[in-house]
């Protein structure tokens, strides 16, 4: 695959980063001189120092047989032209843009509901964009999803399964710890499968062989209603959430709020699917600018609004913060919402998440002690990628540092796994095929070695980055 990135900053960077690890040709364009040369010197890959929403720069990068175009620019209306010059010209290249203003975003998709008609078809996308990616969109996805299971762990699920994949820490007086995962059985009858093991700031495959350390962590497969009992196994607990703290009431934290608050008006079949506030549950928002809380006030009449410094001791203890079940840091200063989580759990509060960077400053604050870390570019460039892979790919979660992605993808008929059993296709240590939802059904099965594969299977598997490309063309021929 070619893609051409307008764009090199962290984002930029990152992503050209993980491409570039998997084989595939990149071209990074920034007009800033000392940002390029400084990228140069860290990635294998075709870096040009010109103005990216220039077409005769565009066709000197190769934009003409590219198979895809991601615009990061600083600039929203940089990233949306440049994608609307392409479509002009090379309609058939995948186009993706990151837009932080969130009024062309909800604009954008509203357009797209009221004229579904017009923009069906092959009738082009809306200012040439094919996907539009608005990181505080993501981030509040990725945090309330984590909110939904508990705020124990970071939480991967997958298309409306009970299954997920749970990071877990093993506690010193886990009975798992110091043994082996072949022993795993005779340990515990659960339903469970280990597809991820970190330690030492290592993340990697696991084997039969693989000891499971106090202090290490393990990312669990199982069922969400088994998620409890494997906690409790791995030595910790999930606690119910009956008080919520959302500090910062900009655009991430509204975004919550009305997540977690407006979807119980939509009717009962909602609460039921665990969507909105639960009988007995109170959010609270805390922002230090009167204005955004007075806004929060008059849109979240159901929830307490306070105007107030959250690093103010006294303030806290006033509303009663420190007997909160759950405190989530989702201000702009993401340096400051982990050292508040860490701060807020001192004084009391049970468990915290915290919205930062990028998976290195992740984990920095899991070492503060934060239960659940969501990593903004992190979430932005694993949305990116989902989207780049084709219609067999339906998403991608990169594993911390990004040595691992999980994949979700479907069989094809030209798939060279169709018909075969999964004992005939082991790879050690470079895949493993975690679930299976064979075609028609509703629900997966976790896979074994006599499991066959068909044609419109659903896999989830995870894989090494370096070699997804190449077990993505195996499984799904995502490059047809």
């Amino acid at each position: 695959m070619k893609v051409v990135i307008v764009g090199a900053g962290f984002t930029g960077v990152q992503l050209a980063r993980l491409l570039v690890n998997e084989k595939n040709q990149v071209v990074l364009i920034d007009n800033d001189e000392e940002v390029t040369r400084h990228v140069v010197d860290r990635l294998d890959c075709t870096v040009i120092t010109k103005d990216g929403n220039n077409l005769d720069n565009l066709e000197e990068a190769g934009i003409a047989k590219a198979d895809a175009l991601v615009c990061l620019t600083d600039s929203d209306e940089v990233n949306m032209i440049t994608c609307s010059l392409v479509d002009s010209v090379y309609p058939d290249i995948l186009k993706i843009a990151r837009v932080r203003n969130y009024a062309y975003y909800v604009n954008t998709a509203a357009a797209k509901k009221s004229h579904a008609n017009a923009f069906s078809g092959n009738h082009r996308p809306l200012y040439g964009i094919d996907y539009m990616i608005h990181p505080d969109v993501e981030a509040a996805d990725a945090i309330v999803q984590a909110v939904e299971n508990g705020a124990v762990s970071n939480v991967v699920t997958f298309d409306n399964s009970v299954m997920q994949i749970n990071r877990i820490t093993i506690g010193a007086d886990s009975i798992l710890a110091g043994h082996k995962l072949m022993e795993l059985r005779q340990l515990t009858d659960l339903a469970m499968f280990v597809a991820y093991v970190e330690f030492d700031g290592k993340t990697s495959l696991p084997s039969g062989n693989t000891v499971m350390e106090p202090g290490g962590i393990l990312g669990v497969l199982c069922t969400k209603e088994d998620t409890a009992k494997v906690l409790e196994l791995c030595g910790s607990k999930q606690k119910e959430l009956r008080k919520i703290a959302i500090i910062g009431a900009g655009r991430i934290g509204t975004l919550l709020a009305t997540k977690l608050i407006e979807p119980r008006k939509l009717g009962m079949f909602h609460l039921l699917a665990g969507k909105g506030l639960k009988n007995g549950q109170k959010v609270t928002l805390i922002d230090t600018d009167s204005n955004l809380a007075k806004i929060a006030s008059e849109r979240f009449p159901e929830a307490n609004v306070c105007c107030g410094d959250a690093t103010d001791e006294s303030f806290l203890r006033e509303e009663g913060i420190p007997d909160y079940d759950l405190a989530i840091c989702a201000t702009h200063n993401h340096e400051l919402n982990m050292v508040l989580a860490a701060y807020l759990e001192s004084l009391g509060v049970k468990q915290s998440i915290s919205l930062v960077n990028s998976s290195a400053f992740a984990s920095i604050a899991e070492k503060l002690g934060v239960d659940v870390t969501v990593a903004l570019r992190d979430v932005i460039v694993d949305s990116i990628m989902s989207h780049m892979r084709g219609k067999a790919v339906k998403e991608i979660h990169t594993i911390t540092n990004g040595e691992l992605e999980i994949i979700e993808c479907e069989i094809s008929d030209a798939s060279k796994v169709k018909g075969k059993k999964m004992k005939d296709l082991a790879d050690p240590g470079k895949f493993l095929v975690l679930l299976d939802k064979t075609a028609g059904h509703t629900e997966y099965d976790i896979v074994n070695g006599e499991t066959v594969f068909h044609t419109g299977d659903h896999l989830v598997l995870i894989a090494q980055a370096e070699y997804s490309s190449k077990v993505l063309e195996f499984f799904g021929n995502v490059s047809e």
